[in-house]
C-alpha cells in the first residue's frame, strides 16, 4: 500500500493551513462595524413652505422682529441693533422671547453665514418654542 512517510517532528497539522491571522481580521471588521453602525444621527426639523418663490419673499404684516445673520465681525442683528458674538447676542432673545412668541420672526440671513450660526438660532428658536419663522430668501 502506498502511503506517505510520516516524520517523526511533524504531525498532520503542520500541513493544514493557519487561518489565526485571517480570524484576526474579521473579528477587528466585525468589531468595528459594530461600533459604528449604531451612531444616532442629530437632526433638527425645520418646516419648509410648500408656496411659490414670490409668497416667500414678501412680508405682509407690518408687526414683526427681524433677526439678521450678518457675515463678518458683527454676526448677528435684532431690529437693526448689532451684536459681536452669541454670548451677547443669546440674553437678548431670551429678553424678548415673549415677543417673539406673540408677533411674526423674519430670519434674513447673509448667503456667506455659516451654518453653524444659523443651527445655533434655530435651535435656540426651537428650545424656546417659537415656531412662526419666516426665512427670506432671495430669488437668483
Amino acid at each position: 500500500m502506498i502511503g506517505r512517510p510520516e516524520p517523526a517532528h511533524s504531525g498532520w497539522r503542520s500541513l493544514a493551513p493557519d487561518i489565526t491571522p485571517l480570524l484576526d481580521i474579521i473579528f477587528i471588521v466585525l468589531v468595528f462595524l459594530l461600533l459604528t453602525a449604531n451612531i444616532p444621527l442629530q437632526t433638527l426639523e425645520v418646516d419648509l413652505p410648500k408656496t411659490d418663490s414670490e409668497a416667500l419673499s414678501s412680508i405682509q404684516d407690518t408687526q414683526s422682529i427681524t433677526i439678521n445673520l450678518l457675515a463678518g465681525s458683527p454676526a448677528w442683528a435684532l431690529q437693526g441693533e448689532r451684536y459681536e458674538d452669541w454670548e451677547q447676542f443669546k440674553p437678548v432673545l431670551h429678553a424678548q422671547a415673549d415677543a417673539l412668541k406673540e408677533t411674526d420672526l423674519i430670519l434674513a440671513s447673509d448667503k456667506d453665514v455659516t451654518v453653524e450660526n444659523m443651527l445655533k438660532l434655530l435651535a435656540f428658536l426651537q428650545e424656546q418654542q417659537i415656531h412662526a419663522t419666516q426665512i427670506l430668501m432671495e430669488d437668483d
